[in-house]
């Protein structure tokens, strides 16, 4: 399977003329016709097996409801894929395509310094008016800075099916509406500035998500994690 369809200078040019000023203009930016038809339907292939086969489970909730599904809140069904699993070759070359991409945006990104991502996360919005509300990905300073989706939905019309992800940039009134059609790369900033909702959906929709980290914001949250697991397993100190 081919690397990309268009030569590799097409990537550095997507990366240096559209990703990065939209991304520092905006706080977000997507590219449609990103991997092509083949490369796509190869993806959405193997995407609808795993949701056909049941590798797909609810969604969680973070913070204080953690490990609790609360289908109003996040009707999603997922699963965590590295992309080098047996059969999930495609996802993997998916990443490395986004990978390269988001190299390529380098230093350009401001105060960012990106080395490490996430696994990617299959999503599938059932189609029954799913939906996940108005949220933040890194509210607390987790490392995540980028967030990328791939989306997997052909034929969509968003007056129909829904699912809409729609953003709130810099938390404000003003709406940005994406609708997630094939083959479209979504990035956007994973902090405060971008809360976002996946708006109600009628049709099933797919997608790949996938968070880039920076380095320094990502250790000091190592670092908080690690003296919080170090505070909950010392003994309490006994009385004289």
């Amino acid at each position: 399977m081919p690397l990309m369809q268009s030569p590799a200078l097409d990537l550095e040019k997507l990366a240096l003329e559209h990703v990065v000023p939209r991304l520092l203009s905006s706080g977000f930016c997507y590219l449609d016709k990103f991997l092509g038809e083949e490369i796509g339907n190869r993806v959405l292939e193997r995407v609808r097996q795993m949701h056909q086969d049941g590798s797909l489970k609810d969604g969680q909730l973070a913070g204080h409801l953690q490990g609790i599904s609360k289908k109003h809140l996040r009707g999603d069904k997922i699963a965590w894929i590295a992309g080098t699993e047996e059969g999930c070759e495609s996802i993997g070359l998916v990443l490395s395509v986004i990978d390269r991409l988001v190299v390529l945006c380098g230093d350009h990104l401001g105060q960012y310094y990106v080395k490490e991502r996430s696994k990617a996360m299959v999503a599938c919005y059932p189609g029954n008016g799913a939906g996940y509300v108005r949220h933040v990905d890194n509210p607390t300073g987790d490392g995540r800075c980028i967030t990328c989706i791939y989306y997997l939905n052909k034929d969509w019309n968003a007056k129909v099916h829904g699912g809409i992800l729609r953003i709130f940039p810099e938390g404000g009134s003003r709406i940005v509406d994406i609708e997630p059609i094939f083959d479209r790369l979504l990035l956007f900033w994973s902090d405060r500035r971008n809360p976002h909702e996946v708006q109600p959906s009628y049709g099933t929709r797919y997608a790949l998500t996938v968070w880039y980290f920076d380095a320094k914001e990502r250790a000091a949250a190592r670092q908080r994690f690690k003296r919080l697991s170090e505070s909950k397993e010392d003994p309490p100190a006994k009385e004289s």
